[in-house]
């Protein structure tokens, strides 16, 4: 099942993706305006959508809880991913690197499959690439406690249910609540650009 799931997905990733249209699912109503105005002088970083499938018959994907602290993505759920260094070659490569540093996943137990559309953040001015990758087995992951304080395991059907898609009111990096779409999975609340993420893959998802 799994390995037809994968095979499905590589077609699906290499047709024209739905970028802006499925990011505006779940944006701000405040951030429509600037969502694509893009800054020559972003920094660039990369996120890993990781794929594996469950004990059961379904299939799920790694998140991380950041820890608190004082910063634009205090206590926020994201996918694993950071800035891009100098020595990394490819941001490809800097997705691998930092999951590996984040959540200690191996990067030669993983085959990246193709990336999704890159999505600007204004308030910490990067510009994230997504990249989906799969294992056929995820051995146990050892979260950094300096930059991760827990692991989710989410089964992509989740993502695919619109009944997980809410309008809450999140802290904002400016000190304000803000209305916003979220995902709410289990008690956990996905907004903003990891959100974006989310209804974009959910959108390739739904063409297999």
């Amino acid at each position: 099942m799994f390995s037809s799931f994968v095979e499905q997905l590589k077609v699906a990733l290499h047709q024209p993706l739905p970028g802006e249209e499925a990011h505006k699912k779940m944006m701000p109503a405040y951030r429509k305006p600037l969502a694509y105005n893009k800054n020559e002088n972003a920094k660039q970083s990369a996120v890993l959508i990781l794929l594996y499938p469950s004990l059961g018959k379904g299939i799920n994907t790694v998140l991380i809880q950041r820890p608190v602290y004082d910063g634009v993505h205090s206590g926020q759920i994201a996918f694993p991913g950071g800035k891009f260094e100098d020595d990394d070659i490819v941001l490809e490569q800097t997705a691998l690197r930092e999951a590996n540093e984040e959540i200690g996943i191996e990067p030669n137990s993983l085959t990246i499959i193709n990336s999704l559309t890159p999505i600007y953040i204004s308030p910490s001015n990067f510009m994230v690439t997504p990249y989906v990758a799969y294992t056929h087995k995820l051995n146990r992951l050892n979260p950094n406690e300096f930059e991760v304080e827990r692991i989710l395991h989410i089964d992509i059907s989740q993502i695919k249910n619109e009944n997980n898609i809410v309008l809450k009111k999140v802290n904002h990096s400016s000190g304000l609540k803000i209305e916003t779409p979220c995902y709410e999975i289990d008690g956990n609340i996905i907004w903003g650009a990891t959100a974006m993420m989310l209804s974009e893959f959910n959108a390739v998802l739904n063409k297999i």
